[in-house]
């Protein structure tokens, strides 16, 4: 009896040890998860797996059912700016970031949610951020979640409930830099760049221990203006390779730009870290660099070793950059038979129009074809890897129309490829630009440095060349076959400017569209399978992930972003919105109510006077306020100040625009730039345009032209 009793003690001890057993540690990821993901049902990382190929082999749904899919839950955001991150999935949370860098930790099945973390940027910061207050995501690294936030900081949060275990200040506050880029974490590095190089920025790759923030090392991607070395491991590098191919010119005042601003992947096979950079600053190499050198590091993709971040090898995709034709956009690692021959390789298309194809243990080019229409080269010369320009690519006085403009055949938006088709499936785009070089510039610290007069690209067109523009702007989802270099199908959009892609195991590629719909295509035609409205635009990329047996399909939700900022009179007309996060499954019966649109009522001139000169005042606007207003104040999605009741009197217009007074909203004082003459002349000029007056002519002496040479 005692031996019996004795064995139940036993038993219901083991039972209890077994119950009170820790539960996993929340965001439980290590580099073995990682390099995994792509060939399981988890979404670790910002590209799912090392290999950012953005394909889930999850099957549950395909092409037969796809058409059950229906909403699981939503989230709605107080932030109405442009929602651009990649959720993650690890262990039942769904991680996500909104704009101005907040972070939410969700149920993955459910949707309640069970944290948020606000950083609390200072809406000044705004001003900095050149194509909305965006963030992509976040790292999920043993227990913590990394984001980097506009501000420029690195943090770390506890994953389990979102509190601050450490923060790393990445770059000065006060300078131009921000911060809108998912981190990666390789062999416990949290790995970060920064946004800035228009503003006069000197681009950076830093890697930080995970556990504790200290910083392990810091790659440059131009030489230091002043000569010094930085006591960087780029400095070898940059003295031997790069610093003679920086002749004399304006960068030295302003840093020579290649920042770090989206791409970043790592393949374990070879402990290689490789990373993009963007164009040089300012964009206009004759004011540049006079014109000469390959201004190395700038619009490149640069290999370091992964343990000390030497580097190791680098193919540069626009030598001597003059249209902001950066090479920050997403990379895809693969293994692909080429030639016969199996070849490890990277694929990227940059915002120049080239699909390439390289060799990643060497860089070495393997192939480039245009894969949307360009006219500044001709071609990739495949031994010497440079570009065959045109004749006429090099803008100075003359005014040349390029393709792509400077937002790029394609941008950020994350493209998929497919192991199953073989096929890379990019969000691409289409658009004329005219180039001139701007023969008043100086420049203007803190702000935009470019060396291109925006001028010509303003302007009223005739009807014939209202019609040709037209026909040049587009926005396609091309399925490209990286082997052939050619396109295997495309599906036009209604507008230039959409979303990532995600391709599935079921056959299907995911994209949402600047119209308010999320789509479903067959992966091998590009056959329309579903569609869903949004209610709002979509630019973020979906995700799929698996819990409990059920596949799941999420999104954010949110126009927004550098198109919606520098072109709104070229996509939807409608205010801005709240994001959301919606999440699908098959059978889903929930319902996300519809957005509440509200239009401003007419603005009244009656009586109102100015004694500005609109002709001037047309010139210093597209100077200096059109990026974020639009050209010719077409604006319509940041403020569109034509409808603003603050040009109605000249004190309430010079209280925003000279003294700063909605600076936490992003609108700091233009005193720097702008003197009060100025500030009336383009009062005068927005007073014009809301009266509906043609474009005015600039007086004589000011820049400007209004077609190709």
């Amino acid at each position: 009896m005692r031996i019996i009793k004795l064995g139940a003690a036993l038993l219901l001890a083991a039972t209890l040890a077994a119950c009170q057993k820790p539960a996993p540690k929340a965001g439980n990821v290590d580099g073995a998860r990682i390099a995994a993901a792509d060939t399981n049902a988890d979404w670790p990382s910002y590209g799912k797996g090392y290999s950012e190929q953005r394909f889930s082999p999850l099957t549950q749904v395909n092409t037969q059912n796809v058409g059950q899919l229906g909403l699981a839950w939503y989230a709605q955001f107080d932030t109405d700016r442009g929602q651009e991150a990649t959720p993650l999935e690890v262990d039942g949370v769904l991680y996500t970031t909104t704009a101005w860098s907040k972070v939410f930790a969700f149920d993955a099945a459910t949707g309640k949610l069970l944290w948020s973390y606000d950083p609390k940027v200072n809406g000044k910061k705004g001003f900095d951020a050149c194509c909305d207050v965006v963030n992509r995501g976040v790292a999920v690294w043993k227990g913590k979640v990394y984001v980097g936030t506009l501000d420029d900081r690195l943090v770390a949060l506890d994953a389990k409930d979102g509190h601050v275990v450490w923060t790393a200040q990445v770059a000065d506050p006060k300078s131009p830099f921000t911060i809108t880029q998912a981190p990666r974490v390789v062999k416990d590095k949290v790995l970060i760049g920064e946004s800035g190089a228009e503003y006069g920025g000197r681009g950076y790759l830093s890697a930080y221990d995970a556990a504790t923030g200290k910083l392990a090392w810091r790659f440059y991607t131009v030489p230091n203006p002043d000569g010094k070395p930085d006591g960087a491991v780029s400095d070898k590098v940059l003295m031997q390779k790069a610093a003679p191919t920086w002749p004399e010119g304006k960068w030295k005042l302003v840093g020579g730009g290649g920042t770090v601003w989206d791409a970043i992947v790592y393949d374990p096979q070879l402990n290689l870290i490789y990373f993009g950079t963007d164009n040089g600053t300012p964009w206009n190499q004759q004011i540049r660099s006079g014109g000469k050198g390959d201004n190395l590091f700038i619009t490149s993709i640069i290999a370091v070793n992964a343990d000390t971040g030497q580097y190791v090898w680098h193919y540069q995709v626009n030598p001597g950059e003059s249209w902001d034709y950066s090479a920050v956009q997403p990379m895809i690692l693969a293994d692909l038979t080429i030639d016969g021959k199996p070849r490890k390789v990277l694929m990227q298309a940059p915002k120049n129009g080239f699909f390439y194809v390289l060799d990643r243990t060497n860089g070495k080019l393997l192939s480039a074809k245009p894969f949307v229409p360009v006219t500044w080269a001709k071609a990739i010369d495949i031994t010497t890897g440079r570009p065959i320009e045109n004749p006429d690519a090099r803008y100075k006085s003359n005014v040349d129309l390029q393709m792509p403009a400077p937002l790029g055949a394609h941008n950020w938006h994350p493209m998929s490829y497919d192991p199953q088709t073989g096929l890379v499936y990019i969000p691409a785009q289409s658009m004329p630009f005219a180039y001139q070089s701007d023969p008043n510039y100086v420049y203007k610290p803190g702000g935009w440095n470019l060396g291109v007069n925006m001028l010509a690209n303003a302007g009223p067109t005739t009807p014939a060349q209202a019609k040709a523009l037209a026909a040049n702007i587009k926005g396609w989802l091309i399925a490209w076959n990286p082997v052939t270099q050619k396109p295997a199908w495309t599906v036009q959009h209604p507008y230039f400017w959409n979303a990532g892609v995600l391709s599935t195991g079921g056959g299907l590629v995911f994209q949402g569209a600047a119209e308010g719909q999320f789509y479903a295509y067959d992966a091998r035609t590009g056959k329309q399978l579903w569609s869903y409205a949004t209610g709002n635009g979509v630019i973020a990329p979906p995700m799929t992930y698996q819990l409990n047996g059920q596949q799941y399909v999420a999104l954010m939700v949110g126009a927004g972003g550098g198109g919606q900022v520098s072109a709104p009179s070229l996509l939807p007309k409608r205010p801005r919105l709240p994001g959301r996060l919606l999440v699908f499954k098959l059978g889903g019966k929930a319902t996300a109510p519809p957005f509440k649109i509200i239009q401003p009522p007419p603005l009244d001139l009656t009586g109102v006077t100015t004694t500005g000169d609109k002709a001037h005042g047309y010139v210093v606007f597209n100077d200096n306020c059109q990026v974020c207003h639009g050209a010719n104040a077409s604006g319509s999605w940041l403020p569109d100040l034509k409808r603003s009741i603050m040009i109605t009197t000249a004190a309430d217009f010079d209280s925003v625009v000279l003294q700063g007074v909605r600076a936490h909203n992003g609108m700091v004082s233009f005193s720097r730039f702008l003197t009060p003459k100025d500030v009336e002349d383009v009062r005068a000029f927005l007073i014009s345009q809301a009266k509906g007056e043609p474009l005015p002519v600039p007086a004589a002496g000011a820049k400007t032209a209004v077609g190709p040479k």
